[in-house]
């Protein structure tokens, strides 16, 4: 009955509000008024309709924000707020720069909008000289009335600082408290594509697959948790010529592979045999080319042969993603083969391809290096399938953001599918968003590119091996295996082993290139998962060792005023409710380590709160519990809450005791 009854004031309201407004226009422009005479009835009449509009105003976003079960993004809010001040105080002023921060030092207050110096450099360009501090108080004037703002101050050459309402802050605590983490409203479900993880059939998933599926799954996680229809691809490598010596090789070691399944268990090994005959044998590399057409032509035996090599691949691409716990839809290359002759075809009759030495290329505007769609022995590329499964996520998938996830290396090769795509007019990108999301190379500690001693490739599965193995051994290090039942060891060792190696790699810009270390991942110490992981358990801890189950905490949201009047109870709650707009950030750059960086800060702001705030005071001779400040234990709950959703987001599995 609630929710019914807020959506119906909160009609009611609006229709008020554009009735009112309405009346202000009209009476902002009295034609035909015998002036003079009403102009003073006028006034005094638009004074009270301004002043009944304000009301208005400030009690539609009171119910807004309570009617609402979701999240507020502040700093959103208050760009709106600012907002609506600069467009009253500079109206002719097109598209005046809107800078809202969170104010680093807690005697500025809370936030701070720098927008005046910016203002006024624009008005400088345009021969009009205005000081900045002038431009901050005709903002300040025109701040409108709001839920959230309690004062402004102006400082320096011109920034206004913001200090929030404490009480408002305290009832947006306790809507996260009764709601859960629940995403800021979308505007409209969009469809996301995220083409992430994409090992080659035939050959192990190394480390750069590593990151591909981390930073690719992280990206998932958070389209999903604010509201986006998601499509996780797996774009594998599953189908060109070296598939012909696969099948060749195949043929003479397993004879009856048609009727007996080959027991390949080293698919490496097998790759490499079968290259060192290509390489060295004449007969065996004429007849792989043999087998390439044959397959080509969809000949059902070698049709079988490729599907046995692609499932021995599978299962062991499986094991990484069971370890890492990744959900990914596959669909490889084999799937746009028919794809390619229809695109083209399209480039073709739109005059787009030429002719180079028997290839048939494509030149995008504004891009050095052309497209090769066709070979000139008539082959198809990596370019026409790239091209094919674009069009088939555009057209058939109709997604509206399209996600590239690889390393950096292939951002000139996308930067010109891209402009290809766009150059034929199968998108805007001004309508839809497909962005290469770029990774930088795994180090070794020596700075070099991560290999084993003998200098191959590290296998996927043997670092996770490791990974077990060195979090075992550090949980035991610290006696973890004397308190924990078997099973909840297996559980901790798994989430520190695994939790480790995304959160090393999900910390650092994933721009950069990054240093792999157990050692540093296993620290618990400093920005890391083994830290965090062991100050969520602590935090989760605080209520069982209080005896306060989750029934009781539930009820003391509902009754319990959160109370915010300590400064390190103010500055916890404050970076809690920060949580949207970091994740509003990560939307627009995709840059995951900004949700590292969060937790680290949110956990440390929780040990300065509970170091100085005594959530449970104990009786200092029998150690009995004498007295809970309960509003304290609501801010622990409220933390758990922002932690456990961000490594949800980040693909960390945290366990109730370590």
């Amino acid at each position: 009955p609630e929710v019914p009854y807020c959506n119906y004031k909160l009609v009611t309201n609006e229709l008020e509000i554009h009735s009112l407004t309405a009346e202000l226009e009209s009476l902002k422009n009295p034609q035909g008024l015998g002036l003079s005479s009403h102009l003073d009835g006028l006034r005094e009449e638009n004074a009270k309709l301004k002043y009944r509009l304000n009301v208005l105003k400030r009690s539609l976003q009171e119910e807004r924000s309570q009617c609402s079960k979701t999240m507020m993004n502040i700093n959103q809010r208050l760009q709106e707020i600012f907002g609506e001040a600069i467009r009253e105080a500079c109206p002719d002023l097109e598209n005046p720069p809107l800078a809202v921060t969170p104010n680093q030092q807690a005697k500025f207050g809370d936030y701070q909008c720098n927008s005046a110096m910016a203002m006024a450099q624009m008005m400088k360009s345009k021969g009009l000289k205005v000081n900045p501090r002038e431009i901050a108080e005709n903002i300040q004037k025109n701040i409108p009335d709001n839920e959230l703002i309690e004062k402004t101050e102006i400082a320096g050459p011109g920034f206004i600082n913001v200090h929030l309402k404490r009480s408002f802050v305290s009832k947006l605590l306790t809507n996260l408290l009764l709601n859960g983490v629940q995403p800021p409203p979308l505007e409209s479900k969009k469809k996301v594509v995220v083409d992430f993880s994409s090992p080659n059939i035939a050959k192990e998933m190394h480390v750069g697959h590593l990151r591909s599926t981390i930073i690719g799954d992280s990206m998932c996680r958070l389209f999903e948790f604010l509201g986006y229809d998601v499509l996780r691809l797996n774009h594998v490598g599953d189908w060109g010529t070296q598939f012909g010596m696969l099948i060749a090789h195949l043929q003479d070691k397993f004879p009856n592979y048609l009727t007996v399944s080959p027991p390949i268990g080293d698919l490496q090994a097998f790759y490499k045999e079968s290259k060192k005959r290509f390489d060295e044998e004449e007969d065996f590399k004429k007849r792989a080319y043999q087998c390439v057409v044959k397959l080509q032509s969809k000949d059902p035996a070698f049709i079988k042969g490729w599907n046995l090599i692609c499932d021995v691949s599978r299962n062991e691409f499986q094991k990484v993603y069971n370890c890492l716990d990744i959900q990914i839809i596959e669909r490889g290359e084999s799937f746009y083969q028919e794809k390619m002759t229809a695109v083209v075809k399209e480039f073709e009759a739109k005059g787009l391809v030429e002719m180079d030495e028997g290839r048939k290329i494509v030149f995008a505007p504004g891009q050095q290096i052309p497209l090769t769609v066709v070979k000139s022995d008539g082959g198809y590329t990596y370019d026409t399938s790239d091209l094919a499964a674009l069009r088939h996520r555009l057209f058939d998938e109709k997604a509206d953001i399209i996600i590239y996830v690889t390393d950096s290396g292939q951002g000139t090769h996308f930067q010109v599918v891209f402009a290809a795509a766009q150059m034929i007019g199968w998108y805007d990108p001004n309508v839809t968003r497909v962005e290469h999301a770029g990774f930088g190379v795994v180090l070794g500690e020596d700075k070099k590119k991560f290999k084993t001693r003998s200098g191959d490739t590290v296998r996927l599965m043997d670092l996770l091996d490791e990974g077990l193995k060195r979090s075992m051994e550090k949980l035991k290090e610290k006696d973890r295996d004397k308190v924990l039942s078997t099973e909840d060891l297996t559980k901790a060792q798994r989430s520190v082993a695994f939790g480790c190696i995304k959160y090393a790699d999900l910390s650092h810009n994933r721009i950069n290139d990054y240093v792999f270390s157990f050692d540093k991942m296993l620290d618990d110490r400093g920005n890391t998962a083994a830290y965090l992981l062991y100050a969520f358990t602590r935090i989760r801890s605080i209520a069982r060792l209080a005896n306060i189950d989750e029934a009781a905490l539930r009820k003391a949201a509902e009754t319990t005023e959160v109370l915010l009047e300590h400064d390190k109870e103010w500055k916890l709650g404050k970076c809690l409710l920060r949580f949207p707009e970091i994740l509003q950030k990560i939307l627009d750059d995709l840059l995951l380590h900004t949700l590292c960086d969060y937790l680290y800060e949110l956990a440390t702001t929780f040990t300065e709160f509970y170091d100085s705030c005594y959530c449970i005071e104990k009786d200092r001779k029998t150690g009995e519990v004498v007295k809970v400040n309960m509003w304290r234990m609501l801010l622990c709950d409220a933390t758990a809450a922002i932690m456990a959703k961000g490594f949800d987001i980040l693909g960390i599995n945290p366990v109730s005791r370590m």
